[in-house]
């Protein structure tokens, strides 16, 4: 075999063998949309809980700020994904909310994912419709008994609306 020939087949090796690493590598690392899920679910299973304040909602993503350590975080979330899981007016959730945070890297947050949500979503009085348990996905029932303040016998405690 001439020598032309072995550098032609050894080219034609190096291209299928670059071309196969190549698919691996994309089909290992997946979707941008298969990468974000799992990112919010790691997020989800090892963050920890804290507050956030939602600033802005959009149909596509929900903006908010939160405190760890000191440090104030601006961020946003991505809903597309999430949208059935929300409110048909996502401008409703505007307010404080929940959220996970990873502590190795506390930039690294979110509001809501496949099997949590830190979203106080509105109540069935103030959303005009019944919700399937009476307080939502959110904390509206740990709400109003934090809102109530600590009982005291004999006292009566009157709550500013």
């Amino acid at each position: 075999m001439p020598v032309s020939a072995q550098i032609a087949a050894l080219c034609v090796l190096v291209a299928g063998l670059s071309a196969l690493t190549a698919w691996i590598v994309v089909r290992r690392r997946g979707t941008p949309e298969k990468r974000e899920r799992q990112r919010r679910l790691a997020v989800h299973q090892r963050g920890r809980i804290g507050d956030a304040m939602i600033k802005e909602a959009t149909g596509d993503a929900l903006y908010y700020s939160y405190s760890v350590g000191g440090v104030q975080y601006e961020a946003s979330q991505d809903i597309t994904a999430l949208r059935d899981r929300l409110p048909a007016e996502p401008e409703r959730l505007i307010g404080w909310s929940g959220m996970k945070y990873s502590s190795n890297n506390p930039a690294n947050s979110i509001l809501i994912c496949e099997e949590w949500s830190g979203l106080r979503m509105p109540s069935a009085r103030s959303a005009g419709h019944a919700s399937a348990d009476g307080d939502g996905v959110g904390h509206e029932g740990q709400d109003a008994a934090l809102a109530q303040g600590p009982v005291h016998q004999g006292v009566d405690r009157q709550v500013a609306e």
